[in-house]
């Protein structure tokens, strides 16, 4: 019976950054099913904001962390697809990332392949997979070709700039929204086809200047509140939004009969943890991601660096809104 000791980051109360405790927790042998891994880097989402918030309220004590890549140390019965020494990345439910070592469930490891670095790894698989089932897998009614206009906010966040590229391989027009100058400059170098200061414009109104009054046929949206009604407005009848994340705070109950009202719209309020539910499809959408990376189509752009023992400082800076790009936690 192996009896590690590992760093980890925990909180034992919902609430602020300063909730965030480095403590010594003891690691055990992977079960059935599970593996042992030792991270590499660690990285860092706004889910694990909401969780600790109490957004997402879960049991405490709570170890954070929903991402990271390393090397697998361990692997329980049953688990086939991964050997002791391979390097490995992951997005995955328990929460438990922000951490030196950690046993887990394998279903949603994968095998990092050699020409992605960890650092690369750890900054790509909530974020990466996250563009692939919205890009791939939630499509508006007729699906998307070639030329069809969407819009994507937080443009130049860690998903964004990974969608930006995705929909540039894809023929797809982008039009991509962020607070300021330079974000929307980052977004534009990045593959989106137009830009839109919201802090400085009315989105809606670009949105239509742009498609010729037409609007779009998707909207994808993790902003939530200050975003959700207006997205409405920036949709063709028919279309679809699709909102994934609340950052500027929970979406008010909807009257559905707005739906109708605006052009039979369709709303999702997709998830990562739905699409990866199983082995098979973590794989093949770990593959699309992979290979749109090695291939070089998309580039995984890494703009901070915290120390895991920061970790409090990295949250303040994503809540601020102060960072682009994807951040990671190095060890």
């Amino acid at each position: 019976m192996t009896s590690l000791t590992s760093k980890a980051i925990i909180i034992n109360q919902h609430g602020g950054p300063e909730e965030l405790k480095l403590v010594d927790v003891t690691v055990g042998d992977p079960g059935p099913g599970e593996i042992r891994i030792r991270h590499k880097a660690i990285g860092l989402n706004y889910i694990d904001i909401y969780q600790r918030a109490g957004v997402y309220k879960l049991p405490m004590p709570l170890q954070l962390g929903m991402e990271a890549s390393g090397v697998v140390e361990a692997v329980g019965e049953g688990v086939t697809h991964l050997s002791v020494g391979d390097r490995a990345a992951y997005t995955s439910q328990p929460p438990g990332a922000y951490c030196e070592v950690r046993v887990m469930p394998a279903r949603c490891v994968c095998r990092l392949p050699d020409a992605i670095s960890f650092e690369t790894g750890a900054a790509m698989m909530l974020k990466g997979l996250t563009a692939q089932y919205l890009l791939r897998r939630t499509q508006p009614q007729g699906g998307l070709q070639p030329g069809d206009y969407v819009l994507f906010h937080a443009a130049a966040g860690g998903v964004g700039l990974i969608a930006c590229q995705w929909a540039k391989a894809m023929g797809l027009q982008l039009i991509g929204t962020a607070g300021s100058d330079e974000k929307c400059a980052l977004a534009k170098s990045l593959g989106a086809a137009h830009v839109i200061n919201y802090a400085k414009e009315d989105f809606v109104a670009r949105v239509k200047d742009i498609t010729g009054g037409k609007g779009v046929k998707v909207v994808y949206d993790s902003v939530g509140k200050d975003t959700f009604l207006k997205s409405l407005d920036c949709l063709r009848p028919f279309g679809l939004l699709a909102n994934f994340g609340n950052a500027s705070g929970k979406v008010e109950p909807l009257d559905i009969g707005l739906l109708g009202a605006k052009g039979s719209l369709y709303v999702s309020r997709p998830t990562v943890f739905t699409h990866i539910a199983t082995r098979e499809s973590t794989q093949e959408m770990a593959d699309d991601l992979f290979a749109m990376v090695t291939s070089g189509q998309v580039d995984i752009r890494i703009d901070q660096r915290f120390a895991l023992s920061d970790v409090a400082e990295a949250h303040r800076s994503l809540e601020a809104r102060k960072t682009t790009g994807s951040t990671i936690l190095t060890l």
